[in-house]
C-alpha cells in the first residue's frame, strides 16, 4: 500500500493531498530510512515515524486497512510506540507540584 494512501485511511492526516505533501516534504520516516516519495510502499510489521501538530508520533503497522473507517477502526490497524513518552521539563514540573 503507498504511504500516502496509508496515512490518510488511518486518520493521521485530513485529506489525501495533505498526506502527499507530509510524504514528500521528508518529514517522515519508514523503518529508520527518510520518505521523500508519497508511492512509497508501506506492509504489515513496518515502523513509520511522522511529526503531527501534537508532537512526533512513532507507530507499528499491525494490519493494513481496507478503507477510510471510523477513527475506532482506523487505530486498531496501528500500534503507538511512543505512548507514555512525557516531555522531560513537563515531567519535572509535574513532580514538583
Amino acid at each position: 500500500m503507498r504511504i500516502d494512501k496509508l496515512i490518510w485511511f488511518l486518520r493521521l492526516a485530513k485529506t489525501r493531498t495533505i498526506a502527499q505533501t507530509m510524504a514528500e516534504e521528508g518529514h517522515m520516516r519508514l523503518n529508520g530510512r527518510r520518505v521523500e516519495r508519497a508511492h512509497q510502499k508501506v506492509s504489515q510489521g513496518d515502523i513509520l515515524t511522522l511529526a503531527t501538530p501534537s508532537g512526533v508520533r512513532v507507530i507499528e503497522i499491525v494490519t493494513l486497512p481496507i478503507r477510510r473507517g471510523p477513527a475506532p477502526e482506523a487505530q486498531a490497524c496501528y500500534r503507538v510506540l511512543d505512548g507514555g513518552a512525557d516531555n522531560p521539563i513537563a515531567a519535572a514540573f509535574r513532580n514538583e507540584a
